[in-house]
């Protein structure tokens, strides 16, 4: 058997990178352990969320299928900070957990030239430091000129409850036993990350009466930009807020010890900005409370998900735990809690393309590289794809900087200063977040996917469109001045909104707070642009001081990355660097300057030290 790649593990990542390769015309396999599982969600039932929402919409955009599958899945949708400014509005979907994955496969089957087998990789085929396939448990061997890990948490996986330590993937899955041993032996620097999944709660155990519902939002949204809106607004499932308390805190103050990380049983790193509730309770001891939500995860299922409970106490004490939650007094627990062990990868040992700087043609995306999420994890898959199809084509790869997207952040992050713990997107992480938003992903990146042949012909053609009516509608808006009559000045002072002393074009109003998009469309008649069109164009202008200023920023860091290295380099023979930069240096290999001043050790005197060693040894133009 002899296919083009190979995409091992069919959870987020390998759906994407799977989906993405075929698309682009090669002979692609999916490999999964159980085909069932494929595009599973064994923790919190939701895509999207704080920046993770903006990488679904970069994942439409670059002709991925998350953002589909959501839309078409969901049973409750909100936007995130939408009172705030748009550099932080992200959405974040409940979705029901049954549908999901039929959604995802209903896609793949539909993919031309991309298979799906069932089979555990347990081994490479490695000729001359290239990647030519992969060898499965039984030892049956399949080749192919390139491959992409994606193997989630299933590498060399214990599940832990207690004291009590399983051999065992998600859900009491068979675990890959070998495959992080044989990374091991090719070169791979091995981590041990953790992760962990609160309880299932049934849900007529449940008092709905004495929580908070929360409900999605009354405004219409998608995660994809091919998709108008596929759900009844009226219709969406309700969430419900819980808090810890005193009682709650005391249990698990009083049986500490007996949890696998404080026990002593865990050997993993855990994620820092997704912690266990134990954890919650020793770092943030002066807090009174903490926020929880219940979720359901499906309407098919009788189960809820208890959110900002995860835990690897054993059972008896989560019985103690959830109990003493109001509403949960008596509470049935469907599903334990537990936490999860797993091998990765350093990701320092990548390049931007994903592919390996170990073994060639190798490509890894996902929890394999240190992140933690399915959006991460959705986001590398489709780069990763698309970078294998593109080097098998012998073709540049798509590399996203900084200033693109949030996933060339994520990227950036992991190459150049690696993890200690499972990596979780944030705002706070891209410098260039105003420029990165969820309503521009599209005119960001899909002209890029375009160039790669990621997305398709019809694709495009639909943001030239919108290209074309945002500057219809500037044109609009600048030609035309609201004239102050008695009848607009009526109607503003209704709206509460300050009269203009004078008659001012649109584009100047819209620059003023109390004008916005809607006020506008009462005088002037926008029927003809639809609400996303609208919408772009009242940031623009609305914000449009603020997005000078980081589009100068921009142009900045883009000068320091024509500032290139020379591959040649040898950093030992650079005097007066300290130690520990020259080491990460030689390791990560940057091809910039500005990639070499973002590696973690790296301080801007050895940056000056490195300009005046590149100016004397290699001349002006080399930096």
């Amino acid at each position: 058997m002899k296919y083009d790649i190979i995409v091992v593990g069919a959870g987020h990542a390998g759906c994407e990178a799977s989906h993405i390769a075929a698309f682009k015309g090669h002979k692609t396999l999916l490999l999964t352990s159980n085909i069932n599982n494929l595009a599973d969600m064994p923790c919190n039932p939701s895509i999207g969320g704080s920046a993770k929402g903006i990488i679904v919409r970069e994942i439409d955009a670059l002709g991925g299928l998350m953002g589909k599958a959501a839309d078409r899945s969901h049973f409750q949708i909100k936007m995130l900070n939408n009172s705030k400014g748009p550099a932080v509005r992200s959405l974040r979907a409940q979705v029901d957990k049954k549908v999901y994955p039929k959604v995802m496969r209903k896609y793949l089957d539909e993919t031309a030239n991309l298979e799906i087998k069932e089979g555990m990789a347990e081994d490479l085929i490695i000729e001359d430091n290239k990647v030519k396939g992969v060898i499965l448990e039984d030892g049956t061997k399949i080749y192919s000129d390139a491959v992409i890990l994606t193997t989630g948490t299933y590498l060399n996986a214990n599940i832990l409850v207690g004291s009590e330590n399983t051999p065992s993937g998600p859900h009491g899955e068979k675990r890959s036993n070998t495959l992080s041993l044989k990374l091991k032996d090719l070169g791979f620097n091995i981590k041990r990350l953790k992760t962990g999944t609160p309880q299932r709660i049934k849900a007529d155990s449940i008092d709905f009466s004495k929580l908070k519902p929360e409900l999605g939002d009354d405004e219409y949204w998608t995660f994809s930009f091919d998709n108008g809106p596929l759900y009844d607004i009226n219709k969406q499932q309700k969430c419900f807020l819980v808090y810890t308390n005193e009682k709650t805190h005391q249990i698990i103050r009083d049986n500490l010890k007996k949890s696998a990380m404080y026990g002593g049983y865990a050997t993993g790193v855990g994620p820092r900005y997704c912690p266990s509730i134990e954890d919650k309770i020793v770092r943030f001891a002066d807090k009174e409370r903490h926020q929880l939500f219940l979720e359901p995860e499906s309407i098919y299922y009788d189960e809820w998900y208890l959110q900002g409970f995860s835990t690897s106490m054993p059972r008896d004490i989560q019985e103690q735990m959830v109990h003493s939650l109001v509403g949960l007094e008596h509470a049935i627990i469907e599903k334990y809690a537990y936490a999860i062990e797993y091998d990765a990868i350093d990701p320092m040992q990548i390049n931007f393309s994903l592919e390996s700087k170990v073994i060639e043609n190798l490509f890894t995306a996902g929890q394999i590289n240190g992140t933690s999420g399915y959006e991460e994890a959705a986001g590398q898959g489709l780069i990763a794809g698309i970078n294998a199809a593109l080097k098998l084509e012998n073709k540049e790869p798509l590399i996203l900087k900084r200033s693109d997207a949030y996933i060339g952040v994520l990227i950036d992050d992991l190459v150049l200063k690696g993890i200690t713990d499972p990596y979780r997107m944030l705002t706070s992480r891209a410098e260039f977040r105003l420029l990165l938003r969820h309503d521009n992903a599209d005119i960001r990146l899909t002209a890029l996917a375009y160039d790669k042949n990621a997305v398709s012909e019809e694709k495009y053609r639909a943001l030239q469109t919108k290209l074309s009516n945002i500057e219809s509608l500037k044109a609009l808006l600048k030609e035309n001045h609201l004239k102050i009559t008695d009848d607009v000045k009526k109607f503003l002072e209704k709206e509460n909104i300050a009269v203009p002393n004078g008659n001012f074009n649109y584009t100047i109003l819209l620059k003023r707070p109390e004008f916005t998009m809607k006020i506008i469309e009462n005088f002037i008649d926008l029927s003809a642009f639809t609400e996303d069109v609208k919408n772009q164009v009242e940031i623009e202008y609305k914000y449009e001081g603020y997005i000078q200023n980081a589009i100068k920023e921009k142009n900045k860091l883009e000068k320091m990355e024509e500032k290139k290295i020379p591959e040649d380099i040898d950093y030992n023979d650079i005097k007066n660097m300290a130690s520990e930069a020259r080491q990460k240096l030689g390791n990560v290999r940057p091809h910039t300057i500005a990639q070499a001043s973002r590696i973690s050790g790296v301080n801007p005197t050895d940056i000056s030290i490195l300009l005046i060693y590149l100016k004397k040894e290699y001349g002006k133009n080399e930096c």
